[in-house]
């Protein structure tokens, strides 16, 4: 088995679309129109799970949106590359919570999508 994609919550489409793509650095896999107004939006970093990105239709999911984990991090994303994607973001305005800082797993630091989610980047020190 393997996972395949998370859902996100997010506001807009297009909005999400922008940030993953462009400031995060993620690819868009498939925008596929559903009817009604739904998408099938994926996005990827390129290896691994990707997220569907799930426009909010109800009040009870427009509560949700930024604060998928109560709070916690929710996301981990793995880079080869840990100072060189840290750049890359925070030049694109990605939202940092803390610097950087070296644990015994590796290398993180955690970041702010557009609607607060926050995510960890990580550098596996076995990489």
């Amino acid at each position: 088995m393997r996972m395949g994609l998370v859902a996100l919550v997010v506001r807009d489409y297009d909005e999400a679309i922008d940030f993953y793509v462009r400031r995060v650095g993620f690819t868009l896999v498939s925008d596929d129109d559903m009817g009604g107004g739904k998408r099938w939006v994926v996005v990827s970093p390129g290896s691994g799970a990707g997220l569907l990105l799930a426009r909010a239709d109800r009040p009870r999911q427009h509560r949700r949106i930024g604060n998928q984990a109560g709070g916690r991090v929710a996301f981990f994303m793995y880079t080869d590359d840990f100072t060189g994607t840290y750049e890359r973001m925070a030049a694109n305005g990605v939202r940092f919570l803390e610097a950087p800082r070296a644990e015994p797993y590796g290398m993180v630091c955690v970041w702010q999508d557009l609607y607060g989610n926050k995510w960890d980047l990580l550098e596996d020190r076995a990489v």
